[in-house]
């Protein structure tokens, strides 16, 4: 559980910094750009990698808190489908990436809330639990960045009529890989 616990203070806490120091966000990305992104991205990594790590070695022996009722795998499976439609959406300009002010945060707080409902070990509440409030925590302090410190937006296609085309059938695929055979590959966990 430390290695989780680190990796999350790494990768979370890398992710915090536009919540709890914006201006220092804004001053070193100003001054150097390539500089705060290559130690944005490798602090991240490290994270994730961490994360990784202690959650496949934590799940193993993790105490369970509570029991999902059966019925509740069909309302999760239901909350995943937007989710990677709504990952997608910042890079393909359209109605649907216009829903939420910021679609990956709306992905991250369905992805964890699903997740949440699902699993109800200690190793998964703190995992979970832990994005979850940083992505409402983030979602404020976005909602609140001054107009020249925005947040990063990410490289985006032009903006097309079939963009919202491709965001579905381009989610809904990814989706349906998670579901046949991802999640069993990278997680241990078969879905169906």
């Amino acid at each position: 559980m430390l290695l989780l616990i680190l990796g999350l203070i790494l990768f979370l806490g890398m992710h915090s910094i536009v919540i709890f120091a914006p201006n220092f966000r804004e001053k070193y990305r100003s001054k150097a750009l390539l500089t705060w992104k290559i130690g944005y991205g490798l602090v991240s990594i490290i994270g994730f990698v961490l994360i990784v790590i202690g959650y496949s070695d934590a799940r193993l022996s993790s105490t369970v808190l509570y029991m999902s009722p059966i019925w509740l795998k069909q309302i999760t499976m239901a909350m995943m489908i937007p989710v990677f439609v709504f990952f997608f959406a910042p890079y393909l300009p359209g109605k649907i990436s216009n829903l939420t002010r910021h679609p990956q945060l709306m992905a991250v707080k369905l992805f964890m809330m699903a997740h949440l409902l699902a699993n109800g070990t200690v190793v998964d509440l703190v995992l979970f639990g832990a994005f979850l409030v940083w992505a409402v925590l983030d979602l404020m302090a976005l909602n609140r960045l001054p107009s020249h410190n925005p947040p990063n937006e990410p490289i985006k296609l032009k903006a097309t009529k079939l963009n919202d085309i491709i965001l579905v059938i381009l989610g809904i695929t990814v989706y349906i890989a998670f579901l046949t055979c991802l999640h069993t590959q990278l997680i241990g966990v078969s879905l169906i």
